[in-house]
C-alpha cells in the first residue's frame, strides 16, 4: 500500500520550500518533489548570488500596484501575509534584513545561501520529506482530482498537491515549464510567456568590451526609425531613463533596464530602435566643452587616451578608452586636436550611441510573464477552481511585477496562503 501524505510539493524553489515549511508547521505530513541535486536553484543565483528577498514597501497599496491588473486579486493574499509577515519571518529566523536603494531588501549577509538555509531548517522542523532528483514525469488524474504523481515508475500520492515548480527563466535552474505542461492537461488556461524582466541586446563592441562597468547617474534616451517609402528615414525620439546601466558582454542591463525592457519590445515591433546615453548629465554641452578645454590646455603635450579620465563622470574612468577609441584616434597628442574634433568628444559623452538588436531570451530573463490567470485561482487560499485537490504558487501565476523583490515576495505570499490553506475544508 502506497504511503499517503497530507500534501505533496512539487517544487523546491523559493514558494515551493514556504509552502512546505507552513504546512508542516501545522502538523501536516508533507512531502517535497524536487528535480534538481539541490533546493532553490534559481533562489541561489537571484540578486546575483545577494538575493533581493523583498521590497520593504510598507504602503500595501503602493505595493500591490507594482503587480499590475493583479492588484485588487491579490488584496486578499498580501493581508494573510505581506512584506511585515514576510520581515518577521526570517528575522525570527535568525536572518536579519537590510534595506537599500528602492527599499529593495537584502539578508544581512548578503548570500542567497543563507536564505535557503533558513527554508530548509523551517522544513526540518516540520519534518519534511524531501526528495531531490525525483522529477515528476506524470500527473494521474480521476474523477476531476489528482490521484497521483508518478517519477518513472514510482507513485507518490496525497490528499493535496500544490505545483510550484516556476517559469520558464532561467531554464538551467530547472525551470522548464514543466507545471504549466501540467496545468494545461488539467483544464487550466496558460498565458503564453515572454521574458519580460529582460537584459537588452546591442550592437556596438564597445559596449561589450566594458562588460562588468556600472555606471550611475546616467541617462538613456530610446529612439525609433523608420524608412518611407520615399527612402528618407524618419527619427522619433520615444522615451528616456534616468539611473544605474550595467554593461555585459552581450548588451545592457541593471534594474532601470530590466524593468523597462518591455517598452523597448514594443518599440522593435515598429522599427529599428537606437539609443543614446547621456554620461555626463552635470553638465551641459557649453559648460562641458569649457570643462575638456581647461583638461586640454593643462596637458597639451599627452594624448587623448591618457587625458580623457580627467573629464570623464560618473564611474567611467574604467575602460573608458574602449569606448572613444571605437569613435577617433586616442593616440593623437592634445595640442593636436582640431575644434571638430573637441566638439565630437563633448557629442559622445553626451550622446553615446547605441543599436539595440533586441530583448535577450529566456536564458538571461530574470523573470518571465505568462501562466494561469488568476481568475482560475482562488487568491484567499490559492486553490484552483478546476481541481479540487490542487494549488498553485509563485511564477506559475500569470502576474506582472517589476525586478526589486516583488517576485520573491509574491513567493513567500502565494506559499505561506497555500501552506495555511490546505488540510482545511474547502468553502464552496
Amino acid at each position: 500500500m502506497k504511503e499517503m501524505y497530507d500534501l505533496i510539493v512539487v517544487g523546491g524553489g523559493a514558494s515551493g520550500m514556504m509552502v512546505a515549511a507552513r504546512a508542516s508547521a501545522r502538523g501536516l505530513r508533507v512531502l517535497l518533489l524536487e528535480k534538481n541535486k539541490k533546493l532553490g536553484e534559481k533562489l541561489r543565483i537571484s540578486g546575483g548570488g545577494r538575493c533581493n528577498i523583498l521590497n520593504k514597501e510598507d504602503d500595501e497599496r503602493v505595493l500591490l500596484k507594482k503587480y499590475g491588473k493583479a492588484e485588487q486579486t491579490l488584496y486578499s493574499s498580501f493581508a494573510q501575509f505581506g512584506v511585515t509577515e514576510a520581515v518577521d519571518f526570517f528575522e525570527s529566523q535568525g536572518l536579519p534584513l537590510v534595506i537599500e536603494n528602492a527599499k529593495r531588501a537584502f539578508p544581512h549577509t548578503h548570500k542567497a545561501e543563507d536564505v535557503i538555509k533558513v527554508l530548509e531548517a523551517s522544513m526540518k522542523k516540520g519534518n519534511v520529506e524531501v526528495k531531490l532528483q525525483t522529477p515528476v514525469t506524470k500527473v494521474l488524474i480521476e474523477d476531476g482530482a489528482i490521484s497521483g504523481l508518478l517519477s518513472g515508475k514510482e507513485e507518490f500520492v496525497a490528499k493535496e498537491y500544490i505545483f510550484a515548480t516556476g517559469s520558464v527563466s532561467h531554464p538551467e535552474t530547472g525551470s522548464t515549464g514543466d507545471g504549466w505542461k501540467w496545468l494545461k492537461t488539467l483544464g487550466h488556461t496558460v498565458i503564453t510567456p515572454t521574458p519580460t524582466i529582460v537584459p537588452l541586446a546591442v550592437k556596438e563592441q564597445w559596449v561589450k568590451d566594458l562588460a562588468g562597468v556600472s555606471l550611475d547617474g546616467m541617462k538613456i534616451t530610446f529612439f525609433t526609425s523608420t524608412l518611407a517609402s520615399s527612402g528618407i528615414e524618419s527619427i522619433q525620439k520615444e522615451f528616456s531613463l534616468v539611473g544605474k546601466v550595467l554593461f555585459t558582454h552581450f548588451g545592457i542591463s541593471g534594474p532601470l533596464i530590466l524593468n523597462n525592457a518591455h517598452k523597448v519590445a514594443d518599440l522593435l515591433h515598429t522599427g529599428t530602435v537606437t539609443a543614446t546615453i547621456d554620461a555626463s548629465m552635470q553638465s551641459d554641452y557649453p559648460v562641458l566643452e569649457k570643462q575638456i578645454m581647461a583638461v586640454f590646455d593643462a596637458n597639451k603635450n599627452k594624448t587623448l587616451k591618457n587625458v580623457i579620465k580627467e573629464f570623464v563622470f560618473n564611474g567611467m574612468q574604467k575602460g573608458v578608452t574602449t569606448i572613444f577609441k571605437e569613435y577617433m584616434d586616442v593616440d593623437t597628442k592634445v595640442h593636436s586636436i582640431s575644434k571638430e574634433e573637441r566638439k565630437k568628444i563633448v557629442h559622445l559623452l553626451k550622446a553615446l550611441p547605441l543599436t539595440i538588436e533586441g530583448l535577450m531570451g529566456f536564458d538571461r530573463a530574470v523573470l518571465a510573464d505568462g501562466g494561469v490567470p488568476l481568475d482560475e485561482i482562488d487568491t484567499k487560499t490559492m486553490r484552483s477552481k478546476k481541481v479540487k485537490n490542487l494549488l498553485v504558487t509563485g511564477d506559475l501565476l500569470h502576474i506582472n511585477r517589476p525586478s526589486g523583490g516583488y517576485s520573491l515576495q509574491l513567493c513567500w505570499t502565494t506559499g505561506y496562503v497555500a501552506g495555511n490553506a490546505v488540510g482545511k475544508p474547502q468553502v464552496s
